[in-house]
């Protein structure tokens, strides 16, 4: 039988070097490679509200603002505006509000401040709450253009009693873009998260805006 080596033979202390060696690298095979957070997201920008939001919430405050209870309007071009809310992580925000607000195609909103001049035909505004995958849909018009302003639709969301986010949407390439000073103060990465196409569809125009707000 062999003799037994001493303790501090190089050969014990390689041995000995290997197996720690080996017992430190275990929990990595064991849990494998860790997960990397995801990046932050950015949140939709904010702008102001305007002057015009609703002192009285219309009858009809759904999705479809081309049909105010009982009439239709046949007026400018009908577009879908659709996406989804979510928070910054990129998780849906259920049960929040989703709110437009426009003027019809002459330039008039419902509202006091306007002369209460728009056309009854059209609603003015809608409101949706989001299922579970934070998916809205709204039926409007292409905004258009009215003194001092490039076509925008004015967005809110709410969750519960938190105001949660108010902006605008501004059409993609619409000459009045560069003319109007809430776009024009925006940076190019707010430019690009306000301003959307209005493509042409199966069923009118089509644009997508998706929203992410710190919930």
């Amino acid at each position: 039988m062999r003799p037994a080596l001493p303790p501090s033979s190089p050969r014990v202390t390689l041995r000995r070097r290997t197996v720690t060696a080996a017992l430190v690298a275990m929990p990595a095979l064991w849990l494998g490679p860790r997960a990397q957070p995801a990046p932050a997201r950015r949140a939709t920008p904010a702008q102001t509200e305007g002057p015009y939001y609703p002192v009285v919430f219309p009858k009809d405050s759904d999705h479809d603002l081309l049909r105010n209870g009982t009439l239709t309007y046949p007026e400018g071009q009908s577009a879908w505006v659709e996406g989804s809310v979510s928070d910054l992580a990129g998780k849906p925000v259920a049960g929040a509000q989703v709110e437009i607000w426009q003027c019809d195609q002459a330039g008039h909103y419902h509202h006091p401040g306007d002369g209460d001049r728009a056309d009854r035909r059209f609603q003015g505004f809608g409101r949706v709450t989001v299922g579970a995958d934070g998916r809205y849909r709204f039926r409007t018009l292409r905004p258009v253009a009215y003194a001092g302003r490039t076509p925008h639709i004015h967005v809110k969301v709410k969750l519960g009693q938190r105001e949660l986010l108010t902006t605008q949407v501004y059409v993609a390439g619409d000459p009045g873009n560069a003319r109007d000073s809430l776009w024009r103060n925006l940076d190019e990465a707010g430019r690009s998260a306000l301003t959307v196409p209005f493509a042409p569809g199966s069923d009118g125009l089509q644009a997508q805006f998706p929203i992410v707000v710190s919930a």
